[in-house]
């Protein structure tokens, strides 16, 4: 599960910002493009004021506009006020095109950047181990790729523009102001040690409740997910009303928390401004009393243009102060989400070809599982005492000839599955060896290794896509004709023929509109079309379905394991009379093997299970 409350306690790291950044460098030009019209435009910004200043003092002041003015002189104010005000709307141009061009560029450059992170995630996510997926709920690595890197895309395109931008206004206007007249740049600045305490007072406060509302949304999320996936419970036990209670009372408090952050937004903007307004109410008083003569502490020399210029100033320092505020929020969410995408990203892969590691030749199909021991526990090492209840698998040795097809029974949590896990090196042992054609697999080429296993599960998996791209996976060396003659041969070419646009069907979402036995027959077409040397059959591929459709899939399932080492998981023990061999497993442990014949006659573990398996059936009968 995601942790929400997370994502604004993490402070500023220079490690991690500097692995942000690292992003961009690929995008140096565009960095360069989005900084220049960046500063370009922030320059821009005191100009107005002063251009005002200059155009009221020069044009428009009582002593060159008086009675006694000559029509030539009046023609060269003119001259200068259209100089002034052709001046300015040259600079609202330049500010447009440069703001423009900035904008632009800094999102689409925070568009690459959140590209290319996920790209990384998804590549890396596909590299990991099984084991880290056990770990990681699927919900928290959909965040990491959505959620995460889109807050830094926000930082990007928002935190780290606005960051430049806003640092650099403010001391150009500070600079300014003290330069046209330090006395009445002080008297403005009066005000900012209230404007910082309160820009942080109400940021703790809209950090607080926007937490709270990413946790409730959470919440929400959590709920109306369950609700959905489980409709069919919902209906069948009449939860409806109960679980609309529940579900009302969640969002109410998704909606007290959402008013609440509203409530704080909406006295933040008015605060500041009536802080705005004091300031320029504090430069309208003192500077009026400079101009009408009663200088006091600010002096003389204080023009009606320096009075509008101040007053334009006030207004425009107070909007980057505001801004730095919002850029450590976006700050603070940009280090926590990065700080778990570098987790993942950082997270090392223990299941990786070794150097020099070497592809299958003449592949014949057997496997050897020698003095096997193994734990999906991180912590347990080969030291581990043989007496821990960790250990998955205890001292397996299993030999299977090509060609032969063998049958995993037992209880659950035998450790069948983690048998054929371990022989398509999903996971590595901390004991003993597997080995496939005589080699460790440890030593052979993953790729290479799993092109020749072909796995059907229980629960199989389809891909959104057509019917025919479910079956190649997307492999497009794989002809038409093939996919034809292999669903023929497992008997599910009519069926497929049936649909409404027959290969070309559309799969709903993990098959939601195709039957058990129906997926199970593309799970064996799909096998056969990737001819595997080596076919794993987990988790009993007759599970579930009606006696017609079991079957076809027991006759399927015969005619895909011809000529190749077959291994079957199965709990319906006659499903699996026909298989060479059968391996008896208990905690572990194999306890017995050999024929079904054989262990009948042994009278042992698996004589046990078959008699309760039958005394079952006929009671149920």
């Amino acid at each position: 599960m995601t942790q929400p409350d997370e994502a604004f306690q993490k402070e500023f790291d220079a490690g991690l910002t500097r692995r942000i950044l690292s992003y961009l460098r690929p995008y140096t030009s565009l960095v360069i493009i989005a900084l220049v019209t960046t500063l370009i435009f922030s320059v821009a910004q005191p100009l107005y004021g002063l251009i005002q200043a200059y155009a009221i003092d020069h044009a428009l002041g009582p002593a060159v506009l008086n009675a006694g003015t000559s029509v030539v002189r009046r023609e060269e104010l003119f001259r200068l006020l259209l100089t002034s005000g052709l001046t300015y709307l040259g600079l609202k141009i330049l500010d447009f095109l440069m703001r423009y061009a900035s904008t632009y560029t800094v999102n689409y450059l925070g568009q690459k950047v959140l590209f290319d992170i996920r790209a990384d995630i998804f590549t890396k996510l596909q590299r990991l181990q099984l084991s880290y997926f056990d770990q990681n709920p699927v919900g928290r690595l959909i965040t990491r790729v959505t959620s995460d890197v889109d807050a830094i895309n926000q930082f990007i395109t928002a935190g780290l523009v606005s960051l430049i931008t806003s640092t650099f206004l403010i001391i150009a206007f500070v600079v300014i102001m003290l330069q046209r007249s330090w006395q009445l740049a002080l008297v403005s600045f009066l005000v900012m040690p209230v404007l910082f305490w309160v820009t942080s007072y109400f940021r703790t406060q809209i950090r607080q409740s926007f937490r709270n509302t990413r946790i409730q949304q959470a919440i929400v999320n959590t709920k109306l997910n369950e609700n959905i996936t489980g409709m069919i419970t919902v209906q069948l036990f009449g939860r409806e009303n109960r679980n609309g209670v529940d579900f009302d009372r969640s969002n109410r408090l998704l909606l007290g928390a959402n008013l609440r952050s509203v409530s704080w937004f909406a006295l933040f903007q008015p605060s500041v401004s009536i802080l705005g307004a004091v300031a320029s109410a504090l430069v309208l008083w003192f500077a009026g009393r400079a101009i009408l003569g009663e200088a006091g502490m600010i002096g003389a020399g204080i023009t009606l243009g320096t009075l509008v210029a101040f007053n334009s100033f006030v207004g425009q320092l107070f909007q980057p102060i505001q801004d730095l505020a919002d850029v450590l929020n976006n700050l603070q969410a940009a280090m926590a989400s990065s700080e778990r995408i570098f987790g993942v990203l950082d997270t090392p892969v223990t299941i990786q070809d070794k150097p020099g590691a070497r592809p299958l030749q003449s592949f014949q199909g057997r496997v050897d599982l020698n003095g096997v021991w193994f734990a999906y526990d991180d912590t347990v090492t080969a030291d581990t005492p043989d007496t821990d209840e960790r250990w998955t698998l205890r001292g397996i040795d299993l030999h299977i000839q090509p060609g032969e097809s063998v049958a995993l029974v037992g209880a659950t949590g035998a450790g069948k599955t983690s048998i054929t896990s371990l022989v398509s090196r999903f996971y590595d042992v901390q004991r003993g060896s597997v080995n496939v054609d005589g080699h460790d697999v440890r030593d052979l080429q993953q790729y290479d290794l799993r092109r020749h296993i072909g796995v059907v599960l229980q629960d199989v998996f389809l891909f959104a896509g057509t019917i025919e791209s479910n079956l190649t996976l997307s492999n497009p060396d794989i002809s038409h004709d093939r996919v034809v003659q292999a669903c023929k041969y497992v008997g599910v070419h009519d069926f497929i023929l049936g649909l409404p646009d027959g290969y070309d069907t559309e799969v709903r979402e993990r098959g939601a509109t195709l039957s058990t036995g129906q997926k199970q027959l593309l799970a064996f077409a799909r096998a056969l079309i990737q001819n595997p040397d080596i076919l794993l059959v987990l988790d009993e591929a007759t599970a579930s379905v009606d006696t017609e459709t079991e079957l076809r899939i027991q006759e399927a399932l015969t005619k895909v394991m011809q000529g190749r080492t077959s291994i079957i998981i199965a709990h319906r023990l006659s499903t699996i009379e026909h298989c060479d061999r059968i391996i008896v497993m208990r905690r572990g442990r194999v306890v017995e093997e050999g024929s079904h014949r054989e262990l009948l006659a042994h009278n042992g573990y698996y004589a046990r299970l078959h008699r309760l398996q039958y005394a079952q059936a006929d009671a149920a009968d």
